[in-house]
């Protein structure tokens, strides 16, 4: 039997019980290091999940005394840089939370340097591991509502969070247009190209900057993008995972973001409005869904060497999007998108 994984796990807040009760039914790894700035947190965390484990408030320290396989940073975004570069250097695989970065150029850093020290670095980008999501991608990718025009999404949500976010500036695209530009990416299977987006703060908001926003990518092979959002809309609030409406040449389908969905494809050639035929989004099951299909697949991916989906060296096309709008938004120019 092949020895177990070791692994030091970063950032013990309220979030990082996400991580460890997926990692705690793995049996191919150990954590044997939990770090946290207060130390307090890690040693609620410890005993939470009951790990005899070292726990501390410096990474390198941790590192120098575990020497661990894996890094899992459970940290906030401008923390992510220096937590993936130390990891790496020390010669970890890493698997981060989202989003993979602060800023484009710490994110490329950051895949430049997993490249360099040829170790595996991904993002948890969990929802790409929700049954709904993957028997979308099936029924669209099999050609069921012919080839992909268009891709709409609409999130709205009245999120009263309170502290930091209320303050925040770009708080809907910085703190959770990832999500949903991601999930566009996955099902689609494009790329962005450009942006155009409009930000703007509503009347009644409770947030002191833009909690509002529309934008349009032009995606790879000429498919369009539109995003509309908010997290200052009061009354009939869309699911977490927006609400989307999805065109091909040969139908469309609707999808509320969770379990429903509603796909229709034409017959015959006659008439103004063409008839057309209710068909079924068959969703399959995951043995591993949500965080733990992430965690999964990236120890997989650490005990073979294949990439995971969700790898830094192509979610930084999602996180360009991010940063593509913001600048959109700022300048009131459509943007061209780099990685």
């Amino acid at each position: 039997m092949a020895a177990k994984l070791t692994a030091v796990l970063v950032g013990c807040g309220s979030i990082s019980a996400s991580w460890l009760m997926p990692l705690s039914k793995e049996p191919s790894v150990e954590i044997v290091g939990l770090v946290d700035l207060k130390e307090e947190n890690a040693q609620k965390k410890a005993a939470e999940f009951n790990l005899n484990v070292d726990v501390g408030t410096d990474l390198q320290t941790m590192l120098n005394l575990k020497q661990p396989d894996i890094v899992f940073d459970v940290t906030v975004p401008d923390a992510h840089y220096a937590v993936t570069t130390t990891a790496l250097a020390a010669g970890c695989h890493v698997l981060g939370e989202k989003p993979l970065a602060d800023s484009m150029d710490h994110a490329r850093a950051m895949v430049a340097a997993a490249a360099k020290a040829g170790k595996i670095y991904a993002v948890i980008q969990n929802r790409r591991y929700y049954p709904a999501i993957r028997g979308l991608v099936d029924f669209i990718h099999k050609g069921k509502i012919g080839t992909l025009t268009t891709v709409n999404s609409d999130f709205y949500i009245g999120a009263h969070f309170g502290g930091f976010r209320d303050r925040m500036q770009h708080v809907l695209l910085l703190d959770m247009a990832i999500h949903t530009f991601d999930a566009a990416r996955f099902i689609s299977g494009a790329n962005p190209i450009a942006v155009y987006c409009h930000e703007w703060n509503p009347t009644g908001s409770w947030y002191a900057h833009g909690a509002s926003a529309v934008a349009t990518f032009e995606m790879s092979d000429g498919i369009v993008y539109t995003y509309r959002g908010s997290w200052c809309a009061e009354g009939l609030n869309t699911n977490w995972d927006a609400n989307w409406h999805i065109c091909g040449t040969n139908g469309a389908v609707k999808w509320n973001g969770t379990d429903t969905f509603h796909a229709e494809i034409p017959q015959g050639n006659n008439g103004f409005v063409r008839p057309v035929t209710p068909k079924t989004v068959p969703v399959p099951e995951l043995v591993y869904a949500g965080h733990s299909g992430v965690i999964h697949d990236f120890l997989a991916a650490v005990q073979t060497g294949k990439p995971p989906m969700t790898q830094a060296a192509d979610n930084i096309k999602s996180l360009a999007m991010v940063f593509g709008a913001i600048e959109s938004a700022e300048t009131g120019k459509r943007v061209l998108i780099k990685t």
